[in-house]
C-alpha cells in the first residue's frame, strides 16, 4: 500500500481492469447461479433467448470472467511483496548459515543428534518461514484457480509438513539448507513478473532466464547430490534408520518429484522462448490468461507473464502485453 503501490504508479501501470462485460439479466444470472462457462447446449438455448450470436454470447462470459480478476498493479503489489520477502529470508537464511558448520559439512546435521541446541536465529528462520508458506496454502484457495493448482496445493502441503516434521523432531540443520536452497530462486521470478506488469519485456526475459537457471542447478543439482544424500545416506550410517526418518525422507523425495516436473515446464519454455525471440506463455499459466486478446487479435505475440489475474499469471499467470505464471 505504501511502497508498491506507488512504484507501480511511477511505472506507469494503472489501477484499471479488464474489459468489463455490457449488463445483461439473463446472462448475469446463469454466470452466477448455473454456470461461468456454459457448453454449447446452452449456448445455442441463449442465443435463441437473447437474439444473439454464439459467438457473442462467448465474448460475454469470457469477458465476466475476466473483470472478476486482480488489475495489473494488484498483481504488481502482489508480486513485490513475495519479491520483498523471498529476498530478505534468503539472505538471512545465507548470513546465519554461513557461519554454521553444517553448512559447509552435511554430517554436521547428524552429529549428537537429537541433542542438539535450538537458537534464537534458528528458531525466527523456522517460524518465518513457516508462517509464509501457511499464508500461501489459504490464499491459493482465494486466487485465480491455476493449472497447477494441484501441483502447488501438493507442494505447499509437503513443505508445510517437512518444516513442522522436522521442527518437532529436531532435525532443524538439514531443514534450514532445504529452507535457503528453495528460496534462492525464487525472489527472481517475482523479479521477472514485476519486470512483466512494468512492460519491461527484455528484463523480464533475462529474470526469467536466470531463474532457470538457478532453479535447474539448485533443485536438480544441489538438492538431490547435496540434501538427500546427507538424508538418505550419512544420516542412515551416523544414526541409522528409525520410524519418522521414512516419513521424513519420503516428504523430501515428493518435493524432488515436484523439481523434476517444474523444470520440465521451465524448460519447455525457455525452447519456445530460444524460438520465438521472447519468453512465451508460461504453460502454467491459468485458464483465462490469454482470452482477452484473442477478440483483439490472434496473431499478438504474448510474453511469458501476462496480465490477467493474480492467478492469471502462470509463473502466476496474467494478461496484457507479456505472458506469466505463478510458480
Amino acid at each position: 500500500r505504501f511502497i508498491a503501490k506507488p512504484c507501480a504508479i511511477n511505472l506507469g501501470i494503472q489501477d484499471s481492469g479488464p474489459h468489463r462485460a455490457q449488463p445483461n439479466a439473463i446472462l448475469e444470472k446463469v454466470f452466477t447461479s448455473i454456470t461461468k462457462s456454459p457448453d454449447g447446449k446452452r449456448l445455442e438455448g441463449l442465443s435463441k433467448q437473447l437474439d444473439w450470436d454464439v459467438r457473442k454470447i462467448q465474448r460475454w462470459f469470457r469477458h465476466r470472467r475476466n473483470q472478476d480478476k486482480p488489475t495489473t498493479l494488484t498483481k504488481f503489489c502482489e508480486s513485490m511483496w513475495r519479491f520483498t520477502f523471498y529476498l530478505s529470508i534468503f539472505f538471512y537464511g545465507i548470513r546465519f548459515l554461513w557461519t554454521a558448520p553444517w553448512f559447509w559439512d552435511t554430517r554436521q546435521c547428524w552429529y549428537n543428534y537429537p541433542f542438539q541446541p535450538l537458537t534464537s536465529r534458528l528458531y525466527y528462520y523456522y517460524i518465518l518461514e513457516l508462517a509464509f508458506y501457511w499464508s500461501l496454502m489459504f490464499s491459493q484457495f482465494t486466487d485465480i484457480k491455476r493449472k497447477d493448482f494441484l501441483i502447488m496445493f501438493v507442494h505447499h502441503l509437503a513443505t508445510i509438513g517437512l518444516i513442522t516434521f522436522s521442527y518437532m523432531n529436531n532435525m532443524v540443520r538439514v531443514g534450514t539448507l532445504v529452507l535457503c536452497l528453495h528460496d534462492a530462486s525464487d525472489f527472481l521470478l517475482e523479479a521477472a513478473k514485476l519486470a512483466n506488469y512494468a512492460k519491461y519485456q527484455r528484463l523480464c526475459d533475462a529474470f526469467f532466464m536466470l531463474f532457470g537457471v538457478v532453479f535447474i542447478v539448485t533443485r536438480l543439482g544441489i538438492y538431490p547430490f547435496w540434501i538427500l544424500n546427507t538424508t538418505l545416506f550419512e544420516s542412515w550410517e551416523l544414526i541409522g534408520p528409525y520410524p519418522s526418518w521414512w516419513l521424513f525422507n519420503g516428504l523430501l523425495v515428493t518435493l524432488q518429484v515436484l523439481h523434476i516436473i517444474w523444470s520440465y515446464l521451465i524448460i519447455r519454455t525457455a525452447s519456445k522462448a530460444l524460438v520465438r525471440g521472447k519468453v512465451s506463455k508460461d504453460d502454467r499459466s491459468d485458464v483465462e490468461s490469454s482470452s482477452e486478446e484473442e477478440d483483439v487479435t490472434s496473431n499478438n505475440t504474448k510474453g511469458i507473464f501476462s496480465t490477467s489475474s493474480n492467478g492469471s499469471n502462470r509463473l502466476n499467470g496474467h494478461m496484457a502485453g507479456g505472458q506469466w505464471t505463478g510458480e
